[in-house]
């Protein structure tokens, strides 16, 4: 098991302040690492940077919007100048806002769909890519969804964006190996507080039950442990994969729609 342990390295986490992104910011944390946390509000980012710093260990808050290559190229400045760079890149921050119709999803909407699920995945995955091919090692692990496998017409633009997140780690895997990995991690329906409208209604419960081998929605930190593998050296021959995390969403039975995870 000490092949987990991750002292000694930084992890920068996008969207690290809530949701899945805090969990796995939290996870990083517990196994050694140094975590750069990044999310749109920096208040935020302070608030969990100081509760790992209160738990012994290191972290440090940056404001980040995904949307913004300036903002990408800040947040690997501001890394380098806090920790001499990073060791590893969760590029988990997205957002999956449901329009009521494919002709009613307007041009802003699309734009700031694909803004925010692709953008920072491609210009963050080259500054610290560079940089730690330059340094002989690294990881980068990318969040997709099972919306990819499983696209509904209410969320068509964020499940293509997704599927964009997955053609990423194929190319990166490529370019920048082989002293960087490169993977996907692919989570299906979770609970947490950007889901709790649809996920902890009635329906969801019952939609679970009926179709989902696991038979219900997963908990944020049962995400963690696939993120670590793949930070590790543990994971020291696996790239361009993708690891499900998903309740055995993507075998579903088919003819069942859901909300986008």
């Amino acid at each position: 098991m000490s092949g987990f342990d991750l002292s000694g390295k930084v992890a920068v986490v996008t969207g690290g302040s809530r949701g899945l992104g805090l969990a796995i910011a939290r996870g990083l944390a517990e196994a050694g690492a140094a975590v750069a946390v990044a999310s749109r509000k920096l208040e935020s980012c302070e608030a969990v940077a100081a509760e790992i710093v209160a738990a012994g260990g290191q972290a440090s808050a940056h404001a980040f919007n995904a949307g913004r290559w300036a903002d990408c190229d800040r947040l690997f400045a501001e890394v380098e100048a806090r920790w001499g760079g990073a060791q590893i890149l969760v590029n988990n921050v997205g957002k999956s806002p449901v329009a009521p119709s494919s002709l009613e999803t307007s041009e802003e909407l699309y734009d700031m769909v694909f803004a925010v699920n692709l953008k920072a995945v491609f210009r963050l995955s080259a500054l610290f890519g560079a940089q730690m091919k330059a340094a002989g090692s690294g990881s980068i692990i990318n969040i997709s969804s099972t919306g990819t496998l499983r696209p509904d017409p209410s969320f068509a633009p964020y499940a293509a964006a997704k599927t964009g997140v997955g053609l990423y780690t194929t190319t990166f895997a490529q370019e920048l190996g082989p002293q960087v990995r490169v993977n996907t991690v692919m989570p299906g329906p979770f609970h947490t507080d950007a889901t709790k409208a649809w996920s902890r209604s009635d329906g969801f419960t019952d939609y679970a039950r009926r179709v989902l081998p696991l038979g219900r929605g997963g908990e944020p930190q049962e995400i963690v442990g696939a993120v670590l593998y793949l930070a590790s050296d543990l994971s020291s021959f696996t790239t361009g994969a993708c690891i499900k995390v998903d309740g055995g969403h993507s075998i579903a039975k088919s003819g069942d729609s859901q909300p986008p995870s």
